[in-house]
């Protein structure tokens, strides 16, 4: 092997950009929690990332669409990890209570700017209307699913779903924040706890 012949082990250019560009959301989801993204142009992000803009543009190709990337990714990664903690809960009567609860955990590193910021932003905020609406219909299928197993109390699962996806669209929009001054992820574990005390099973004397 001379000194120009490529190293057999080293992963190749493709992988490489793969993994940098991996590592440039993740450092843009965190920043985009604490600090929000509307303020932010190119310049600060980059600045803030310690790399060029070129790097910085291996992300999305504008300012525009590394927003949009960015909450995509973040929203994306938290309905993994929900679903993990959903899978974990063997009890179908919990599993809609864990499911509430992770989401709040999913939400709690998002600061007031970054809320702000998504209902100021078209785009990015359509992101989180969708996972919203997707999530909506995962909690009447969990409770439907409780009251199937008998280890929810014996309710319409479909109005009680309705139900819950109507507050979720009030959390997601920003009416229940402006009402009771909860943030998303406070007012998740909220909900959590009345669906959990709403529907658990009567218990017998």
């Amino acid at each position: 092997m001379t000194a120009h012949d490529p190293d057999p082990a080293a992963p190749p250019a493709s992988a490489r950009r793969g993994a940098r560009r991996d590592e440039l959301l993740a450092a843009l989801v965190d920043l985009f929690l604490a600090e929000g993204f509307l303020d932010l142009g190119i310049g600060d992000l980059a600045a803030r990332l310690r790399c060029s803009r070129t790097t910085l543009y291996q992300v999305a190709a504008s300012k525009e669409q590394i927003v949009t990337t960015v909450v995509g990714r973040y929203f994306r990664e938290a309905t993994r990890k929900v679903e993990q903690r959903v899978a974990a809960e063997p009890d179908p009567g919990l599993r809609v209570t864990a499911y509430l609860l992770a989401v709040a955990e999913a939400l709690a590193p998002a600061g007031p700017r970054f809320y702000a910021d998504l209902a100021a932003h078209a785009a990015a905020g359509e992101v989180y209307r969708r996972n919203t609406e997707a999530a909506a219909a995962r909690v009447r299928r969990l409770v439907e699913e409780g009251v199937a197993a008998g280890r929810l109390r014996p309710v319409d699962g479909a109005f009680v779903g309705a139900a819950v996806a109507h507050l979720m669209e009030g959390i997601q929009v920003g009416t229940l924040r402006e009402r009771t001054g909860l943030d998303d992820a406070t007012a998740y574990r909220a909900l959590a706890d009345l669906v959990a005390r709403g529907l658990a099973p009567a218990a017998h004397s």
